[in-house]
């Protein structure tokens, strides 16, 4: 099956924001409304540093979300998968390994010399899916776990 991806634009802003807020409501996460991330997404889509893709067409099935930064360790950006989400009742299709492939691709061009996602520890499932697209917690040459640790501000 051949999933159409597409990069997301300002017009794209509401529906990314009901995605978003379908996902955080889907695992209980603490979540703003869909118009609060909505209004957030206006201003994000513009920006060079922020890219978003969607998944189907017409009917939209899931979306990956990536930022980018500086860094001194590569001549290309770093970039972040913040997120990837497929609707739940198509999951296990396709559509996700689309969006990654996808996302993969976008910043490859742009030259990006890493991608990092952070994973719940106990979403094995998650884990799974992106160890099976070459995605590793473990420093390249070590035999350590790598962590992420974040502090609310």
């Amino acid at each position: 099956m051949t999933v159409p991806v597409l990069r997301a634009g300002p017009s794209h802003a509401e529906l990314l924001g009901r995605l978003l807020y379908d996902f955080n409501t889907e695992f209980a996460a603490p979540t703003p409304p869909a118009e609060v991330f909505a209004r957030r997404f206006s201003k994000l889509l513009p920006r060079s540093d922020v890219i978003a893709l969607l998944a189907g067409d017409p009917d939209i099935t899931g979306f990956a979300l990536l930022t980018l930064r500086h860094t001194p360790y590569y001549d290309g950006p770093l970039a972040q998968l913040e997120e990837l989400y497929v609707v739940p009742q198509l999951r296990d299709q396709g559509i996700g390994t689309a969006l990654l492939d996808a996302a993969v691709t976008e910043v490859r061009a742009l030259r990006a010399g890493e991608m990092n996602i952070n994973v719940d520890e106990v979403d094995v499932d998650t884990r799974r899916f992106y160890e099976r697209h070459g995605f590793v917690n473990v420093e390249p040459g070590t035999d350590f776990r790598m962590l992420c640790y974040l502090r609310e501000l």
